[in-house]
């Protein structure tokens, strides 16, 4: 299962990545004159998406990221039940659909005087007319980094959860005991050492997860490039010329230099996180 739907498509990109391939005809192998492409002809990548994935990963993969141990934290000081019901709360917007989320955050954004922000805005007299959130390059990066820390409590924020709970209270007892004088050092001293593989985990989707976000600021902007590709990202450009295009070959270059980040990223986190005495 795992060579077949994981280390068989991996090699397939990567093999589709030197050729031309336009998914009608069969692939012409052109070496490396995609990545060439990519580094020195690709204008869009170079001023939009690469900047605009580093900013978005940079913000919402360690936002995420502490966004989800601070709930976790604070979910496993209370009572079993009402934490049951909390969780659900804030597990669930990560397992909705990009575009049913963009529903919700469509009538929050709307541009007219009918969208929630832009009715507020309105009725307290800081705009005179309505603007258009989602068509505005100025504003579409800011909604997508709200929109994906909103949904960011996914099967990582369970395992820090899952690993808080889980911590023998005694420690803590010792601890105290041995001279820990409030809470803020009994999280870095007691309760992160003690996690450290759920901690590795969370870390770990959350970069996969930030990495492959890209159908939101389609949903929210209704196009494919977003407005002035100023939300545009990675996956973004790969799905533009892989199934807009048919430039599979192209799109396959791009999606290798996308595992290629996310490859690098996972090593650092397996650095901090496990290369520890």
């Amino acid at each position: 299962m795992f060579s077949a739907f994981i280390v068989v498509p991996v090699l397939m990109a990567i093999f589709l990545s030197f050729t031309y391939f336009d998914s009608v005809q069969f692939p012409s192998f052109i070496g490396l004159r995609n990545y060439v492409n990519l580094l020195t002809q690709d204008a869009v990548f170079m001023r939009f998406v690469l900047p605009n994935t580093v900013r978005f990963a940079l913000i919402v993969g360690p936002g995420g990221y502490a966004l989800s141990f601070l709930m976790a934290w604070m979910l496993a000081q209370i009572s079993h039940k009402p934490r049951i019901v909390l969780s659900l709360a804030l597990f669930s917007p990560s397992i909705t659909a990009g575009v049913a989320m963009s529903v919700l955050w469509k009538v929050i954004f709307s541009g007219d005087e009918a969208g929630y922000l832009n009715s507020l805005l309105l009725q307290f007299g800081f705009i005179a007319e309505p603007i258009q959130f989602l068509q505005n390059p100025n504003f579409i990066m800011n909604i997508m980094i709200i929109v994906t820390l909103w949904s960011s409590m996914g099967v990582g924020f369970l395992a820090m959860l899952s690993g808080i709970i889980n911590i023998n209270p005694e420690i803590y007892e010792a601890a105290y005991i041995d001279g820990l004088k409030n809470r803020v050092q009994e999280i870095f001293f007691i309760t992160i050492p003690s996690m450290r593989p759920q901690m590795l985990f969370g870390a770990v989707m959350a970069i996969v997860s930030t990495f492959q976000a890209g159908q939101i600021g389609v949903a929210l902007s209704g196009a494919n490039p977003t407005p002035q590709y100023a939300g545009q990202l990675i996956v973004n450009h790969i799905e533009d010329y892989g199934f807009l295009r048919f430039e599979m070959g192209y799109a396959a270059a791009v999606s290798v230099a996308l595992l290629v980040f996310v490859y690098l990223c996972a090593r650092v986190v397996n650095k901090l996180f496990l290369d520890r005495d």
